[in-house]
């Protein structure tokens, strides 16, 4: 299928479409995490609510591409209006649900539909903007996030204390509708004339296999522990559901993912770079609101500030990413990009203790400008090296990346963190040890002693440990991540004309 020209006003509007949509997706995870204690409060199922965003970012990133393959078999509008409805029907059961195990199930539905959205919204971006403009465009999405960072908690708060919790799902609906109208009537696509054969059994191998993957992930370390035989269990499940699914695509007529994405050296290294990105990320996601409010001693709402400056530097170096790879090329723009995430990282290292709250959003912003600088121009990058019918599986297979790494991340940084605090509880001084809680209920005597007692003191001095470990994994990533790109070709073979 060939690319036409999009008029001007048409791209302008299928922009604030895709924005509506990415949205949608967006503030979410956000605006569900404020409403949390309401939610439990109604509902009941406190041990269960971590779940609410697990089954979310697990279902999401295993239909992430599936979808991008069927984005190019069927076309982009059908497949994200497809989405978008499946997220809007899962927000309304969201808001019906009953009880925690329902309002679980019915967050499945919704990541179902976030899939779709994830794999399209920058695969019709692609296709609509030439690699001149797409890094502006690419700047433009990413702000939704940032924006998403600082009005999901408002939105969600002010929600859950003047209205109910169930209206942070349904606000999502009057959003979605507007999105679906503006893609369905500016978005045109070209008729197709060549049926294509689904390779449906591809897809749920894939679908089987990514789900113990990313359930391991998410529940080793906290399920069960990681040296013990059920994550032995699951790794030999991995492998094997691995090895079966590659046999099914090796003789699919249209795998869901060709041979091709994993024998391109620009392909590999780009996605490689991408899982790290993705890992590194979570560092700070995970672990620097609980060490703002712990440690330096502020609030809630000012440690969620802290996390979302990152938001304010990404999209303007998303942004700016364009001109930098017109002139330097993908990857090494990328390059410069991890190369200010290491420097953020690694000034993470010499903090004194408390760390300073100036510090903490300088660190932020460096790191939020080197991320921008990575994702971009990979993005960007693989998207430039295939036509349309290929587009939707590179960028699908990117995104995936970036989700599978903060599954890993989540793994990884959980495990490091509480390991290093696990230790320094078992090493407090004599006099203390006794007075000293397990490592769930670190944040409840924290919150019941005085800031100047000696638990209190030697607590935050070990929050600040562990979390100093937590920035020294993500020095070591950062590294891993630098040697990828050195070993990716520099230049980025295009196998479409820069229009």
């Amino acid at each position: 299928m060939e690319e036409r020209p999009v008029k001007e006003l048409h791209r302008n509007w299928i922009l604030a479409a895709l924005m509506l949509t990415m949205a949608l997706a967006a503030m979410d995870n956000t605006i569900v995490a404020t409403a949390i204690p309401q939610i439990v409060a109604d509902l009941g199922g406190f041990s269960l609510f971590s779940w609410l965003f697990s089954i979310y970012l697990l279902v999401q990133t295993i239909t992430i591409p599936i979808y991008g393959k069927l984005a190019d078999i069927f076309g982009r509008k059908p497949i994200l209006i497809f989405g978008v409805s499946i997220f809007l029907m899962g927000s309304a059961a969201c808001a019906s649900a009953w009880n925690m195990q329902s309002l679980i199930a019915f967050r499945g539905l919704q990541a179902m539909g976030a899939g779709s959205i994830m794999a399209t919204v920058n695969t019709i971006a692609g296709d609509i903007y030439t690699i001149k403009e797409r890094a502006k465009i690419q700047g433009w999405l990413s702000s939704v996030w940032g924006m998403s960072a600082i009005l999901g908690p408002a939105i969600g708060g002010a929600l859950a204390e003047y209205a109910s919790w169930r209206w942070i799902f349904l606000i999502n609906i009057p959003i979605g509708l507007g999105s679906i109208a503006l893609i369905a009537h500016f978005l045109q696509e070209t008729k197709f004339t060549k049926r294509h054969k689904v390779d449906w059994l591809g897809a749920g191998a894939m679908l089987v296999t990514g789900t113990v993957i990313m359930f391991g992930l998410l529940q080793g370390g906290v399920g069960w522990p990681w040296l013990s035989f059920t994550t032995l269990s699951f790794v030999f499940m991995s492998i094997l559901l691995v090895f079966v699914t590659m046999r099914i695509e090796r003789r699919a007529e249209e795998p869901i993912l060709p041979r091709w994405v994993w024998s391109r050296r620009v392909l590999v290294g780009a996605n490689l770079a991408t899982i790290s990105m993705g890992t590194l990320t979570m560092g700070p996601n995970m672990f620097l609101p609980i060490f703002a409010q712990s440690v330096t001693g502020v609030g809630a709402i000012a440690a969620g500030f802290i996390l979302a400056s990152m938001s304010i530097t990404w999209p303007l170096a998303s942004g700016l990413a364009g001109k930098l790879y017109l002139r330097v090329g993908f990857r090494n723009t990328a390059l410069c990009g991890i190369i200010l995430a290491l420097i953020g990282a690694s000034a993470f290292l010499f903090l004194p203790f408390p760390g300073p709250v100036w510090s903490l959003v300088a660190i932020q912003m460096t790191l939020g400008a080197g991320f921008g600088l990575i994702a971009t121009p990979l993005l960007i990058g693989v998207q430039s090296t295939v036509e349309w019918g290929q587009r939707g599986v590179v960028t699908g297979t990117n995104m995936f990346s970036r989700y599978f790494g903060q599954t890993l991340g989540a793994a990884i940084f959980a495990a490091v963190f509480n390991s290093r605090l696990s230790e320094q509880m078992q090493h407090a001084p004599a006099g203390l040890r006794s007075a000293l809680p397990s490592v769930d209920k670190v944040m409840e005597t924290l919150q019941h002693h005085g800031p100047a007692s000696a638990v209190s003191l030697y607590l935050r001095e070990a929050f600040f440990d562990a979390t100093r470990n937590v920035y020294t994994g993500m020095v070591v990533i950062g590294l891993i991540t630098l040697a990828i790109l050195l070993f990716t070709p520099a230049k980025f073979t295009a196998g479409e004309s820069r229009r």
